[in-house]
């Protein structure tokens, strides 16, 4: 989806859940702009009436001085109509970026994520079952791909529920050939069979003014370097809305008090007063001035887990639940320190203490976290993975898209030609104007079963190892206390 043009119909309705326009406008907008995805867009006006200029943010690859298709506001306001010709093919002129060129090795969960359906394909009635708890519908026809790689991606039919939980439970397909319905969102679990996807947030959040990850990764780049790690306050930084989990709530004990010190400084995230102040105390890029940076979930998984990542200082990772597209690659000791969720201020006082005794040793954890976020987690990465994913489904499907009786076509301009404030500000702010100039980089064959058991077998033995340190380190505590 680095600017994908073609026929595109987001079908929406309501689901046995009650789900509010406001959710269902967060998550239509990653489809409907993150590349464009398309140039004809399609949704059920029927459901969505008076909602057609949903709030939606558009890629920012810039690679091409050329600007082909600029956002016409001037040409929709006289006709409301999408009537622009995209390309439907580019030749890339790059050789900088070749077929050579592997994916990061977290895109190899792309074949874990499909494998429910490898065998068996997946039929109109398995995506019609995932209708239940989704909130649109997206199909794509013709191959007409609009910006980032016109003319590749196949015609596909898909779900997507916008909802933070995961929701298609493994259990209930035990059986072989049992035929999961294919369900995309956000964040899954190892309970579940839920299709992760790049998050909306790497086009912008507007509600909590963080700009399109492209310009925020730039701009944490830059604030690493105004302290030096040596320099930063030696303790664990959090910020954040402790109300919206039981742990979060949990984790807040862990704050500083005359009885006690966890070597942490934890701080509420009020983005009511925030958003009325202008957001000066929530730039991501001056929250790098603390050695440990603290990661822990919210309701789901958070999107505060790549600005955390990307600080260049160690992240201490309370042990999650749910993952996202791109944490699967990383792995303790090496890109992050594991904490225990079930008795988090003793583990984080010790994660503190031994990487104050071991700076240089922390020092790489936080540097090796930090490049694999500003290399591997790129905009023109996060675009491949949404390229191959749906790349790889559209490979499964066995029948034939079609767009909805009741769809509505959609493009950049109806989107966001009446919007205002940060919601058009990012829009245009991650607009793709070009096609790129590159190919997709290449994805990796599946893992075959040992070489993934020994992945995560590692990843075990590493934070059980990280447990036996801090075991040993309590007992030696209580040992001098009379």
């Amino acid at each position: 989806m680095h600017g994908f043009r073609r026929q595109f119909t987001g079908e929406l309705w309501q689901s046995s859940k009650k789900k509010t326009v406001k959710t269902t406008l967060l998550c239509i907008f990653l489809f409907l702009f993150i590349g464009t995805l398309v140039f004809g867009r399609w949704i059920d006006a029927s459901i969505f009436s008076g909602y057609l200029s949903q709030k939606s943010i558009l890629t920012s690859k810039q690679t091409l001085k050329k600007h082909e298709f600029p956002l016409d506001c001037t040409a929709w306001n006289q006709t409301q109509t999408c009537t622009k010709n995209y390309p439907t093919t580019n030749k890339p002129i790059n050789p900088d970026r070749s077929s050579n060129q592997t994916c990061p090795d977290y895109f190899r969960w792309i074949h874990e994520d499909l494998r429910h359906w490898k065998e068996t394909g997946i039929t109109k009635e398995m995506v019609e079952r995932a209708r239940r708890t989704a909130h649109f519908r997206l199909v794509i026809l013709n191959g007409k791909l609009l910006r980032w790689y016109p003319g590749r991606l196949p015609n596909l039919e898909m779900m997507f529920d916008c909802d933070d939980r995961p929701t298609i439970q493994s259990k209930d397909f035990r059986r072989p050939n049992s035929g999961p319905p294919p369900l995309f969102r956000y964040c899954s679990d190892g309970w579940s069979l839920d299709i992760v996807f790049p998050d909306w947030s790497f086009w912008g959040w507007a509600e909590t003014n963080i700009r399109p990850w492209r310009n925020v990764l730039k701009d944490i780049k830059e604030g690493n370097k105004r302290i030096k790690w040596e320099e930063r306050v030696p303790l664990a930084y959090w910020r954040g809305n402790p109300h919206v989990a039981p742990a979060r709530a949990d984790l807040m004990k862990c704050n500083v008090t005359a009885k006690d010190d966890w070597n942490t400084l934890l701080y509420v995230q009020d983005w009511n007063k925030e958003s009325k102040q202008g957001y000066k105390e929530s730039n991501l890029e001056d929250q790098c001035t603390h050695r440990y940076k603290i990661y822990i979930e919210g309701w789901a998984w958070s999107v505060s887990e790549k600005y955390i990542l990307a600080c260049n200082s160690p992240t201490l990772l309370i042990t999650p639940r749910f993952y996202d597209f791109f944490i699967r690659g990383m792995a303790p000791l090496h890109h992050y320190w594991p904490i225990r969720d079930n008795d988090k201020c003793k583990s984080l006082k010790f994660a503190v203490e031994w990487g104050n005794n071991h700076s240089a040793k922390a020092q790489a954890i936080g540097e090796a976290a930090s490049s694999y976020i500003q290399e591997d987690l790129q905009m023109d990465y996060v675009y491949d993975y949404m390229f191959h994913l749906l790349n790889e489904y559209a490979k499964l499907l066995k029948f034939k898209p079609a767009i909805p009786s009741k769809a509505v076509e959609l493009c950049p301009e109806r989107m966001a030609c009446g919007e205002e404030g940060n919601w058009k500000k990012f829009m245009v702010e991650s607009l793709v104007e070009s096609p790129t100039d590159t190919i997709p980089c290449t994805l990796a064959p599946p893992y075959d079963p040992p070489a993934l058991k020994d992945f995560l077998d590692e990843k075990f033995k590493s934070t059980k190892q990280v447990e036996m340190w801090e075991n040993e380190y309590w007992d030696k505590v209580n040992s001098k206390k009379p």
